[in-house]
């Protein structure tokens, strides 16, 4: 089985990427936040610290691509191939109103013949792997029907699927009985994504569809770093290594962006995920929502970890909290 670690805009930067594959190393592909392509051939400042060579030594990144004009995607690829990059990922999956209402990410499900034009050109780029993650609609899932004629048109170097359409976010259950459908139809290899919070759920998932030999978790890695080692060996994540894990990831926030107050901002989306493996977790996560200065904030993760310990087994079983 291979395993690859979802883009989540905000959290799964490089400084995230680094320290996970430092303290777990088990993530076979880390998928990068999206680059929203401009009319130019460079990179926004972020977005290129974000995949610069020197940030991600030793780990397999694949960049993600947002857009939905074909020449932009070109000119992004071009780029990150001089960086030396030899697969980027069209993002089709992402369903945030902001970036839907402009017809990309998901949004850009509802437009077949423009997505068909769009990835005739796109695939006429020869030194360049090309993968998509998509979503299996935006209004129905009886859409993926007509979308998986137009993915086998062009030579994927793989499908991810997140069974769920665009009107869902991540509400409802995945659709497995369109995803079942996507195995047997597709005539690219496929991914699944979606709702692994637990070994329990990947259990179920590999029981139900045994071909499948390749999952991006995020949602699951957020809240249990230590998830895919319990995954494959039954190991539970250590308190101190946790603990370690993230210390090392806030004192390099503080580094990157020289104060205080956004390096907490960012673990606080991370502690939204992290949070829920802890016992008795709700009075921690309101001290760590509240904190505004470096004291506050490390006097409530202190706290968290010397009170509380962390569940064997549990998962994100409910929204984030910070």
């Amino acid at each position: 089985m291979k395993y690859y670690l979802a883009p989540m805009e905000g959290i799964t930067g490089y400084i995230y990427r680094n320290y996970y594959e430092k303290f777990f190393h088990n993530i076979d592909k880390y998928f990068t936040p999206f680059i929203v392509t401009n009319k130019g051939t460079s990179l926004k400042s972020k977005d290129l610290r974000d995949v610069l060579p020197e940030n991600n030594i030793g780990i397999n990144i694949v960049p993600q691509i947002l857009t939905n004009d074909s020449e932009g995607f070109i000119n992004t690829s071009g780029r990150l191939k001089q960086l030396g990059y030899n697969e980027v990922n069209l993002n089709l999956g992402c369903p945030a109103g902001t970036v839907v209402s402009k017809n990309r990410g998901s949004g850009f499900l509802a437009k077949r013949e423009e997505l068909d034009l769009f990835l005739n050109e796109i695939f006429k780029i020869d030194d360049m792997k090309i993968s998509i993650k998509t979503r299996i609609g935006k209004d129905s899932p009886e859409e993926f029907y007509e979308l998986i004629k137009i993915y086998n048109k062009y030579p994927l170097e793989e499908l991810i699927i997140h069974p769920r359409i665009q009107k869902d976010f991540y509400g409802n259950k995945p659709n497995l009985q369109v995803f079942k459908d996507a195995l047997a139809l597709s005539t690219n290899p496929v991914c699944y994504n979606g709702d692994i919070f637990t070994a329990n759920d990947i259990n179920k998932l590999m029981k139900a569809f045994p071909e499948v030999n390749t999952v991006m978790l995020g949602r699951g890695i957020l809240a249990n770093p230590g998830l895919i080692n319990e995954i494959k060996n039954n190991t539970f994540v250590d308190k101190k290594v946790l603990k370690d894990f993230h210390d090392e990831i806030f004192k390099k926030y503080i580094e990157l962006f020289n104060e205080d107050k956004n390096a907490i901002f960012r673990m606080k989306e991370l502690w939204g995920y992290m949070i829920c493996i802890f016992s008795d977790n709700k009075k921690y996560a309101k001290k760590i929502k509240k904190s505004q200065n470096l004291r506050d904030y490390n006097e409530a993760v202190l706290s968290l970890f010397k009170d509380q310990e962390i569940i064997k087994g549990a998962g994100l079983f409910h929204k984030e909290i910070i």
